[in-house]
């Protein structure tokens, strides 16, 4: 299906509810494990989701509309989590997460963005040229992944409870596809 706009908003809006629903005021047992070493926790994730909203989405569609590809994108700290959880609870986390996400999607609807500015590109420091609709696709998707590595990692906590069922239950069959 291609990209547009209101789709892409529409799920944003819907993941930090998403989020909440499903780990605020939730067990420990279940936020705090991962998967094993260099996996992360729900908590993690949730750090992550809010760093990427301090230094990946919006800023990079601003230096999209500003210099086009000639200023590529910073590169993107992947354990720039760390100090976004650093002495907090997850319910502080979750709420945090909800306010940054409220104030981006806002500012991407104040770009008040034209079809022809999705075309707009930009320079990814890995990957080279890239359009604005993509970038804003993948904020989408980047969503949908952390949502999949969270039920992923708290089923993977059931693994061996589960018992000959671990058969029918396909979540404990992915090798996953983050970190």
């Amino acid at each position: 299906m291609p990209h547009t706009l209101d789709d892409t908003i529409s799920l944003l809006t819907r993941t930090p509810a998403a989020l909440n629903a499903l780990l605020r005021d939730f067990p420990g047992t279940w936020t705090q494990c991962n998967e094993g070493e260099n996996s992360w926790t729900a908590f993690d994730v949730v750090g992550h989701l809010i760093h990427a909203e301090r230094t990946d989405w919006i800023p990079r569609a601003k230096i999209i509309l500003q210099f086009g590809d000639a200023q590529p994108f910073a590169a993107f700290d992947r354990s720039g989590h760390e100090r976004e959880c650093k002495g907090k609870s997850l319910s502080e986390l979750l709420d945090e997460f909800a306010r940054v996400r409220a104030d981006n999607v806002a500012e991407l609807r104040r770009l008040n963005l034209q079809p022809e500015d999705l075309d707009r590109r930009g320079r990814h420091p890995a990957l080279g040229a890239v359009t604005l609709s993509e970038l804003l696709a993948t904020w989408a998707v980047h969503d949908l992944t952390h949502l999949h590595q969270i039920s992923r990692t708290m089923a993977h906590q059931y693994r061996e409870a589960v018992g000959p069922f671990r058969t029918y239950l396909g979540v404990l069959h992915c090798a996953g596809h983050s970190s």
